[in-house]
């Protein structure tokens, strides 16, 4: 169980912040800004929730639950050391990958396939859910490249995609079933 009775320690002063196995790292280092990048991903889908109701909302409450979990999977690393540790790591399954899908699956059969790319706007939750998609997606360029240098739950990066994808189509849902969808009009400014 985790206690925060004081939320300011110091430690981090210098520059570094600790890992969940303890190890201390430069709080710019790689994979403190995916995971932080993931907190920010997080952030976008509380204010979505703002505009959210119904199975939406319930989705976003689950997403925001895993994306905890998918921090606490990428602040600590070494996964061949996790028997290691005095605590079971938080890990992303493979269950919340397949659960995304079958959610992104449900919600486009309501949508019509695309002809044209679609602009973020249209509602405020689909604007909102645009902007989760987006930062959603810079998380995930971040993990694939700590991956290449250490460690990563491959499910993690699994899940980043997915999950992106989930808010590209529930942005849709949310411009009433893709109806209100802003369509990208290609060279439409460029003659006066």
């Amino acid at each position: 169980m985790v206690v925060l009775s004081k939320i300011y320690t110091k430690t981090g002063d210098a520059g570094e912040t600790a890992l969940g196995n303890g190890a201390r790292v430069a709080k710019h280092s790689l994979r403190v800004s995916a995971y932080g990048t993931v907190d920010e991903t997080n952030a976008t889908v509380g204010l979505a929730r703002q505009h959210a109701e119904g199975e939406i909302e319930l989705a976003l409450a689950r997403i925001s639950n895993d994306l905890f979990d998918l921090g606490a999977d990428l602040c600590t690393p070494d996964m061949h050391l996790d028997s290691a540790l005095p605590y079971t790591p938080l890990r992303i399954q493979e269950a919340q990958v397949l659960r995304l899908e079958r959610e992104i699956d449900a919600m486009n059969t309501k949508l019509t396939p695309l002809r044209s790319f679609i602009l973020p706007g249209g509602s405020p939750l689909a604007a909102q859910l645009h902007l989760c998609r987006t930062v959603c997606r810079r998380a995930e360029r971040l993990v694939v490249e700590t991956a290449t240098m250490e460690s990563v739950n491959t499910e993690a990066v699994k899940y980043l995609n997915r999950l992106s994808d989930w808010f590209f189509v529930a942005g849709r849902i949310a411009n009433n079933d893709g109806k209100d969808d802003v369509l990208w009009v290609p060279g439409l400014t460029r003659e006066g």
